[in-house]
């Protein structure tokens, strides 16, 4: 049973927490909340921005619906009291925070809430999980659309995530440079381009592969994509082209040593007079792979497992802190949490990238006085999203997507080459904090 409500989609001690600060009085005190991540993971050189206009997506509906309510009496999560503030739930707060799409370092406080403090807790572990899995596919994905150059790169990783998850990440990959899914729900929901080719299974279900090939071409017509690695590569390419001629879309390797197949591939298509028909790889492909094909005759690249699941970093390591809360005057303060190695800094923050005459980025900078970003060339990084409660237009469907990706590639630009590196290293650029 699913709810449209996101509600509980949540950690049982958000809701203890709330249940505690109510009956101490406390649960309406004005309060920030911050996201960022303390450290890139291991060996890479910048992050992207994912998932925020999904949040927003899901905070429209963030109510508890009775049903919701009853589990939590049921359950015995929380309290009368608590129950009936829950009842009438509505975010009044304001969210602020970079624009999706956007590169983000070491301490960029990519969102934030501020918000009484029973408003602002709940939405923790949303924000989280949401911010955390959505960046760290972009992330994946960007390094690898840098990888492959001019070359498009399209997702084909549903099969190896959860159903959920693999809208989100093909939703994410698209905002990394990807120019198509093989999700048809996500391409519904967001207006991505979807697309797709075949599978062994229909070349086999088929008395010979001659067979198979000419039913795709009478659905698909010439500009399809026929999978030639089913049985003997040469002879289906033979095949292919004596069946479709000079004007064939596309062919797919899936396996085997795709350097090598793709040049005799190459050469075949091209002595058959196939010039123009276009070689797809597949085959577990993740960023390290693309860069290593770059000399090979690829056309495109599919890629999935790696992509879904990070290659090799998938979560993006998102905190959510309270950096500043009202006191019994009424006053804001800054507050932080000490504990070593996972300290954080008080106080609400302002971000703007510092960049050269050339206007390439040298520093991300970080702020508690806005105006200290005012006096050289910054380009501010933090905008409204929601205020009082309303969430603003632009960021979320098919919209938001568009924006992103737009974003993505601009920020992209004014990164330094280094960013092209797939060898370890430190974050392309230092995140510095602005105090006087």
């Amino acid at each position: 049973m699913t709810h449209d409500s996101p509600a509980l989609l949540t950690d049982h001690y958000e809701l203890t927490m709330l249940q505690a600060a109510i009956r101490a009085g406390m649960h309406q005190r004005r309060c920030v909340f911050e996201t960022f991540t303390r450290r890139l993971p291991h060996g890479r050189r910048y992050g992207i921005l994912a998932g925020t206009g999904r949040f927003l997506e899901q905070l429209a509906n963030f109510t508890f619906d009775d049903r919701q309510l009853a589990f939590l009496e049921e359950a015995k999560v929380v309290d009368g009291p608590t129950l009936e503030y829950l009842s009438d739930f509505r975010f009044t707060g304001t969210i602020r925070g970079y624009g999706e799409g956007e590169a983000f370092f070491p301490h960029s406080p990519v969102l934030q809430v501020e918000a009484p403090f029973a408003e602002a807790c709940v939405l923790e572990t949303l924000i989280l999980s949401i911010l955390n899995f959505d960046s760290a596919i972009a992330s994946a994905a960007s390094r690898m659309t840098g990888a492959a150059g001019s070359r498009p790169c399209l997702e084909m990783g549903s099969r190896r995530a959860h159903e959920e998850a693999a809208v989100a990440a093909a939703r994410a990959a698209v905002i990394a440079g990807f120019v198509g899914t093989s999700n048809l729900e996500a391409g519904y929901r967001y207006g991505l381009k979807t697309i797709g080719t075949s599978a062994h299974a229909f070349t086999l279900l088929f008395d010979g592969e001659e067979d198979a090939f000419q039913a795709q071409l009478d659905s698909l017509g010439i500009d399809t994509t026929l999978l030639v690695d089913t049985y003997d590569v040469e002879r289906a390419v033979r095949t292919a082209v004596r069946l479709a001629g000079p004007r064939l879309g596309a062919v797919r390797l899936d396996s085997g040593d795709l350097g090598t197949q793709a040049v005799a591939l190459r050469e075949l298509l091209d002595s058959l007079g196939n010039r123009d028909t276009k070689i797809t790889v597949t085959s577990d492909l993740d960023e390290y792979a693309i860069a290593g094909l770059a000399a090979a005759p690829v056309d495109s690249y599919g890629v999935g497992t790696r992509l879904v699941t990070g290659s090799g970093a998938p979560t993006s390591s998102m905190v959510y802190k309270l950096v500043a809360r009202e006191n019994s005057s009424g006053e804001m303060i800054s507050v932080a949490k000490k504990s070593q190695g996972k300290g954080s800094i008080g106080g609400e923050k302002h971000a703007g990238r510092r960049r050269d005459d050339h206007g390439v980025a040298v520093a991300e900078s970080v702020a508690l006085d806005p105006s200290l970003l005012t006096a050289g060339n910054y380009r501010p990084l933090m905008r409204t999203l929601v205020s009082d409660g309303r969430i603003l237009p632009g960021a979320t469907g098919a919209e938001g997507v568009r924006a992103a990706t737009d974003r993505r590639t601009a920020t992209i630009a004014e990164l330094p080459r280094a960013i092209r590196r797939l060898s370890e290293g430190d974050p392309v650029i230092p995140t510095e904090f602005l105090d006087h």
